[in-house]
């Protein structure tokens, strides 16, 4: 038997949020709770049965911290509050909600989406050492330039080191024209982006001019010690053991570093090791160290990333 409900929202600014673009936050509702959801206005008209309509209501009402002000709403909010719901975790997703580790230049929020996210930010804020992988898209390099250039600008660390292996050049910078950071900054490239939604490009080009933010190919950090730093190694699937073992003994007193990777997209050559796959064994047991480890489950990007990253994970098992 097919039954009713109407809710009001508050505003139109919560209804917009709510509905999401062209209307794809009703679309994922309706999925994940098999009712049918109209927004007119500011009321949102949802039809099915009696235990669908509960669940989409409960699922509305646990994304309240969003729509009421207006907030955007992505999808992976939507799974993630379905997911609290299932697992009874709702006040771990309000949580979630209420902390925001940033405001981008835009004004936007930045905050975990997923509950795996959850415990990353975490071991970032309490660990000195923390090894994440997982695939494309869910927010590894993100999360870790945003909560270290927080720690920079509040004088926690005097320095924040972004390094990743150019592997794609064979490490053999010479050749390429220009200085270092010229040399450099195509295989970085990632790493300003995600500086550049926190402070505009000046800035940023003022605090590497004194030395205060550091970009550099990891063969550069090899003779020194990182005192008083945050550092973060980027696309660690591409080290070599060997280059792993340096960057790591790189750590100094006051520091912490934050080292991620996709251990399913190495450029390494077929009979290389990768770095990051022999650290994630040796080090399992060694205490002080953090391990965080996303699925596709964990993509923050558009949702037809989420889609190709399944299909290739199905793929890779089937073959």
């Amino acid at each position: 038997m097919t039954e009713r409900l109407t809710l009001q929202l508050p505003s139109v600014e919560s209804a917009m949020a709510l509905s999401g673009y062209q209307e794809d936050n009703l679309k994922t509702l309706s999925q994940q709770t098999g009712a049918q959801l109209v927004m007119r206005g500011q009321e949102l008209l949802v039809s099915g049965t009696a235990s669908q309509i509960q669940l989409c209501e409960k699922l509305v009402e646990s994304l309240k911290e969003f729509w009421k002000d207006g907030k955007p709403i992505s999808s992976v909010d939507i799974l993630t509050a379905r997911h609290a719901i299932n697992t009874h975790q709702e006040d771990t997703f309000k949580e979630i909600q209420r902390d925001v580790l940033a405001k981008t230049r835009r004004g936007l929020e930045v905050r975990a989406k997923t509950f795996r996210q959850r415990q990353y930010v975490q071991a970032m804020r309490t660990q000195d050492l923390i090894f994440c992988i997982g695939p494309a898209g869910t927010g590894k390099t993100y999360l870790a330039a945003i909560l270290a250039l927080q720690a920079l600008l509040s004088d926690q660390y005097e320095r924040l080191i972004l390094t990743r292996p150019a592997v794609e050049a064979g490490e053999r910078l010479g050749f390429l024209p220009g200085d270092l950071q010229q040399k450099v900054n195509p295989y970085l490239r990632p790493l300003y982006d995600a500086l550049y939604e926190l402070i505009d490009p000046e800035k940023a080009a003022n605090l590497m001019e004194r030395g205060v933010i550091e970009v550099a190919p990891l063969a550069y950090m090899r003779g020194r010690t990182l005192n008083n730093s945050f550092i973060i190694l980027d696309e660690a699937q591409n080290t070599t053991p060997a280059q792993m073992k340096m960057v790591l003994t790189r750590l100094g007193f006051r520091s912490r570093m934050v080292v991620t990777g996709d251990i399913t997209q190495t450029d390494l050559l077929p009979n290389q090791t990768s770095g990051l796959t022999a650290a994630l064994k040796i080090l399992k047991n060694v205490e002080g160290i953090a391990f965080c480890e996303f699925s596709q489950a964990d993509v923050v990007r558009h949702s037809l990333v989420q889609r190709i990253v399944a299909a290739y994970e199905k793929h890779e098992k089937v073959n």
